[in-house]
């Protein structure tokens, strides 16, 4: 493999010494384990914030979980709405509890993250009517949490990114909230499972592998017709005129490369100002590989300064 970058050949060769099974030959319950635990044994310290606390909101089927990470800025900040990757199936606060408190310093901005329902028991499109409504909340709520709300961006990773990109199109529609910016890393743009990339970068690349997003897609979907629901695969959207400025960042070696490339150059064919980057050498779940991966830290800083230029810009939205 010698695309791969010296310091993800390390990491790939631990991943083989700690035994990791295959997401797709788990249940979702021992997915969930893998991943948590595998959160828990990072070594990494985060960028100080001001504070953490939860709040729970209204959602469309229960209330929402939101973990609300306060930065050391006098208010009023702008806000984040975060979502966490994972496949819809895997993944939680508490697994991105890193990437969003650096989110959080880094910016200096107020980070909502969301803990939104997941397959297979809740199947699509719950996490996309929490998603929505969890912005539609920070939004209408922005004052009151000392967030200026006509500074409002969403960012993701992964599964994430595809809820940020649904969002951000259904904050389009609404008219509301205007969003500054898109931030989507390596989203999941296609549950068609489509592009060169998937057949590159199939297997031997970490643990998102072609097997692994038709195990997330078969526990996401209700049917394989909902692939063509442009609210589970967002390339597939009518219109991205008027939709929030992006910036769309990949990894070399990874399935969803051509996933978030195609997607980037839709928003730049619809006029949309997008920044797109690609990591070379890179593998799936790269941004939160702190402090093993230098390229890491590289990826959030080119995020945090993507928001700060949105926030700084005098005009009113998009």
């Amino acid at each position: 493999m010698p695309n791969l970058h010296p310091q993800i050949q390390e990491v790939l060769r631990a991943m083989a010494e700690a035994k990791l099974r295959p997401v797709e030959e788990m249940t979702p319950a021992e997915a969930r384990e893998q991943v948590e635990a595998t959160a828990r044994a990072r070594k990494a310290e985060p960028l100080p914030v001001a504070g953490v606390e939860e709040r729970l909101i209204p959602g469309p089927a229960r209330k929402i979980r939101l973990r609300l990470y306060r930065p050391q800025t006098p208010a009023p900040v702008s806000a984040i709405v975060y979502y966490h990757g994972g496949g819809h199936v895997i993944g939680s606060l508490d697994t991105h509890d890193f990437v969003a408190r650096n989110l959080c310093g880094g910016t200096g901005t107020l980070v909502a993250s969301v803990d939104y329902r997941m397959g297979p028991e809740h199947k699509f499109p719950a996490a996309v009517d929490d998603s929505f409504a969890a912005l539609q909340w920070v939004y209408a709520n922005a004052e009151s949490l000392g967030a200026d709300p006509e500074r409002i961006g969403v960012h993701g990773d992964s599964a994430g990114a595809n809820l940020a990109a649904v969002a951000a199109l259904l904050a389009r529609d609404a008219g509301r909230p205007r969003l500054r910016l898109q931030a989507l890393v390596y989203p999941i743009t296609d549950y068609g499972l489509v592009g060169d990339s998937y057949e590159k970068y199939a297997n031997g690349y970490g643990i998102l592998t072609r097997g692994a997003m038709a195990w997330f897609r078969d526990h996401y979907l209700r049917s394989p017709e909902d692939a063509n629901d442009w609210r589970a695969s967002p390339i597939k959207a009518t219109s991205f005129t008027g939709v929030a400025p992006g910036i769309v960042i990949t990894a070399e070696c990874d399935v969803l490369r051509d996933d978030g490339q195609r997607y980037a150059e839709a928003l730049a064919r619809a006029g949309v100002p997008v920044e797109y980057r690609e990591f070379r050498g890179m593998i799936h779940a790269f941004f939160g590989m702190v402090p093993a991966v230098d390229d890491a830290m590289s990826a959030q800083r080119t995020v945090w300064a993507a928001f700060k230029r949105a926030f700084a810009d005098p005009q009113e939205g998009t």
